[in-house]
């Protein structure tokens, strides 16, 4: 029998190797901005769940999973399902929904993955506050109930787009998250970031912003007319909409978004007027970690580039996506471009820590959980997943509710207890130095 020090080793080499894997080629092209990325990965468990995805899926993937059969394990999926990836949008059809906000890893596969990961995230947050054992296990079991609850809703329904999370139907924190976003105006988001210049907008000299030489901005001006392409007929605006007014650069420097190249493009909007000027993002698409341990041609084959795939993935996943969303590339490599908007709005949770509280929360999650699940079926627009979801999620649980969600709680608390101690075992081996293409110096 290996003794817990060789055992030890072995998880680190795990950990180490799987990251590098991931990450090898923006750790490579951009090394600072992945120091940083490590950096804030180290200060918590939590911090290193959210950038550790690959991870996870590499653990998930090598258990046996008895609620994945042919129609389950091709489940459009949000794929890093955590506590903070849920916040506001203005949906295309301009209501204010509470809902999942971030799809750079979204992509078809077992739907029990998406719950697997956000019931981790909420023991790990919860353990944080400092909440016993029975309280977080309390909280998942509502979060998989509600959960349930709504998939059973969607399957009676007429219309899956009938339910959202927004100022008729939230309450609680999630309400409060929609009135904050509701006082927020384009003018605030344009007077933060631009400013007029010989009477036009351009961009601010902002911290992280880089003016572009005028080879890369007509690279990137030419990366955008093709984007133009890729916006649906239906959703496609007339006349100035889409002219370009000004183009800097960046990189993404989060946990999430560490090395991505990134543009963002100021456009027209629908008139001359200044304040309708609208800010998109044009980001790299990374390779989404779901996508590493799914082994099947007919997903990998329906997707041109990552860029196509984060885009079409949030058009599944949403009911009434941006109509500004699309996707282009520059150089063969994918880009997903979309809107900065200024209704987005966060959840506080560091003024979330009673436990009533934090369930009244966690049960709306369950239920933008189901939502995003169930519309990104043979209702939506795309082709890959052609069955009604809901429909096949209540047919593999059938009337093994409490089994199910006990199995979904009990992962939830083991797999927090050991993104704890992987959280360990990464802190040591970046002090070290002992993750390749990235010093701690």
């Amino acid at each position: 029998m290996a003794t817990p020090h060789v055992e030890e080793d072995a998880r680190e080499t795990f950990i180490v190797e799987t990251l590098v894997e991931a990450f090898a080629d923006l750790m490579a092209a951009d090394p600072s901005a992945f120091r940083t990325k490590f950096r804030k990965m180290a200060a918590e468990p939590f911090a290193f769940y959210r950038g550790s995805a690959c991870v996870f899926y590499a653990d998930v993937s090598a258990d046996e999973d008895r609620w994945a059969d042919e129609r389950t394990s091709r489940v459009w999926i949000q794929g890093d399902l955590h506590a903070e990836n849920f916040g506001t949008y203005m949906d295309g059809s301009g209501v204010l929904i509470f809902d999942v906000n971030d799809f750079d890893e979204a992509y078809v596969g077992h739907f029990t993955w998406d719950l697997k990961r956000f019931a981790a995230s909420v023991a790990l947050l919860c353990w944080q506050k400092a909440l016993s054992d029975n309280v977080i296990e309390r909280l998942i079991d509502a979060f998989v109930r509600a959960y349930l609850d709504q998939v059973r809703w969607f399957r009676d329904s007429d219309d899956d787009s009938d339910f959202s999370l927004n100022l008729d139907t939230a309450h609680g924190a999630v309400l409060d998250a929609l009135k904050v976003a509701r006082l927020a105006s384009r003018t605030g988001l344009l007077d933060r970031m631009t400013q007029v210049d010989d009477g036009d907008r351009v961009f601010r000299a902002l911290p992280g912003v880089r003016r572009l030489p005028d080879d890369e901005r007509a690279t990137v001006e030419e990366a955008f007319a093709r984007y133009l392409d890729t916006i649906p007929a239906d959703k496609r605006q007339r006349g100035i909409t889409y002219t370009v007014k000004d183009v800097v650069g960046t990189s993404g420097i989060g946990i999430g978004s560490a090395g991505l190249p990134m543009y963002t493009v100021l456009i027209e909007g629908f008139s001359q007027a200044l304040d309708n000027d609208v800010v998109l993002s044009m980001k790299q698409a990374k390779v989404p970690a779901p996508s590493r341990v799914v082994d099947d041609e007919t997903i990998r084959g329906y997707f041109e580039q990552q860029g196509q795939r984060s885009a079409v993935s949030q058009r599944a996943l949403q009911a009434h996506a941006d109509h500004l969303l699309g996707y282009t590339d520059i150089d063969g490599v994918g880009f997903v471009v979309s809107e900065l908007s200024p209704y987005q709005s966060d959840l506080a949770w560091d003024d979330l820590n009673e436990p009533d509280q934090l369930e009244a929360v966690i049960e709306q999650l369950g239920r933008a959980v189901a939502k995003v699940h169930c519309v990104a079926d043979s209702d939506s627009d795309q082709t890959l997943v052609e069955f009604q979801t809901e429909e096949a999620i209540a047919a593999v649980i059938g009337d093994r509710l409490d089994e199910f969600v006990t199995e979904i709680v009990q992962f939830g608390s083991r797999y927090a207890e050991t993104v704890r101690a992987d959280h360990r075992h990464f802190v040591e081996a970046f002090r070290a130095g002992r993750i390749p293409g990235v010093s701690s110096a």
